[in-house]
């Protein structure tokens, strides 16, 4: 692959997104640096491969600031100072805050374009960076009236060279839509998964893939995202008091199930839930398509999921989704494959000929 971006990159931030956006560089022969506040962190991202150390006399021609929200802003002035030949750029996952102190705080903040790649993890560091965190995911370019293009165009190029698909908004719209879906199923899933810290162990012992599905991101770190929450509560709050109400119609309906309309609201909203889910994006960013599932029973033993995975592929079969759970108590794995209607009949043959177990 040819780098669309050209001359040096230097990364402030050696945490997972930097260390990602270092290392898919540095594969593809571009120039990478790496600066950080702990000496330590950066020289664990050097030896992983995210880049080299800076020099003095560096011709830096793209900065990407991936610092906490908190520091961003203040890091993002001191880069447009240090580096004034460079652009650049922040991957911060709240974008109206940072421009408003950006640019009350630099007389150079036409060399800043905001962006945030829609891309991450639950664990944060450098050892959680991976090169291809960011493809086939949204990048949000940060464009504004006054925005310069041709620094637009750098920071899309780089973008398109992590394998992103870039997307451009105002930061106003950008912070509207991630309080929606990324900032509230945080808060949710938090506060769902707070519930089980006091719970009964013979409770939990019950857990399968529902909760851990709608639990999965309260692993995320706290610090992180009192400071994201904090920083967009301008757009959260309409979108949580909206669920608040919601959620306290239904509870207003489960205190008087038999009272008249109850069982219609409840039902009501579980098909909202269907139509909402109907709407998000599906494979190759399509709209979401219906599947058919398999559920499958493994060993849970070394390279059972490997063997399950090549007797498919080798009849000719597309996977559109899969997804692991563990029977409890057992150790047998249950895989969930999610194949197109009109491939379910030849997967169920293929799995029975090769002796898969099914459950259902």
């Amino acid at each position: 692959m040819i780098a669309r971006t050209k001359g040096q990159v230097h990364i402030i931030g050696t945490g997972l997104l930097g260390t990602s956006i270092g290392l898919s560089l540095h594969n593809i022969g571009v120039d990478v640096s790496l600066e950080d506040s702990s000496p330590a962190v950066q020289s664990l991202a050097v030896d992983f491969g995210a880049g080299r150390s800076l020099n003095a006399g560096d011709e830096v021609a793209l900065v990407v600031v991936c610092v906490p929200p908190d520091v961003t802003a203040s890091t993002i002035v001191s880069a447009l100072e240090r580096f004034p030949q460079a652009i650049v750029t922040d991957v911060a996952s709240v974008k109206a805050v940072i421009l408003e102190d950006v640019v009350s705080g630099s007389t150079h903040s036409a060399r800043y374009v905001g962006s945030h790649p829609m891309a991450g993890r639950e664990k944060g560091g450098a050892l959680s960076g991976r090169p291809d965190l960011f493809i086939g995911r949204p990048w949000v370019v940060a464009v504004e009236d006054n925005t310069d293009p041709a620094a637009v165009d750098v920071v899309e190029k780089l973008a398109l060279d992590l394998g992103a698909t870039t997307v451009r908004l105002s930061s106003l719209e950008h912070d509207r839509a991630v309080a929606l879906i990324s900032h509230t199923p945080q808060v949710v899933s938090s506060l769902l998964a707070a519930r089980l810290a006091g719970a009964d162990e013979f409770d939990l012992a019950l857990a399968g893939q529902g909760v851990r599905d709608t639990t999965r991101i309260a692993a995320s770190d706290p610090k992180l995202w009192l400071q994201i929450l904090s920083m967009n509560s301008e757009q959260l709050i309409p979108v949580l008091k909206s669920f608040q109400k919601d959620l306290t119609e239904v509870l207003t309906a489960l205190e008087d199930v038999s009272g008249a309309g109850s069982l219609a609201k409840i039902g009501s909203s579980l098909e909202k839930g269907n139509q909402g889910i109907s709407r998000l994006p599906g494979k190759h960013g399509s709209r979401n398509t219906s599947y058919a599932q398999v559920v499958v029973m493994i060993d849970d033993k070394p390279g059972e999921l490997a063997r399950l995975l090549n007797e498919i592929g080798a009849a000719n079969l597309n996977i559109e989704d899969l997804k692991l759970d563990h029977a409890s108590g057992a150790q047998v794995g249950l895989v969930e494959l999610s194949v197109l209607p009109s491939s379910e009949e030849k997967l169920v043959q293929t799995l029975k000929a090769n002796g898969w177990r099914m459950a259902g």
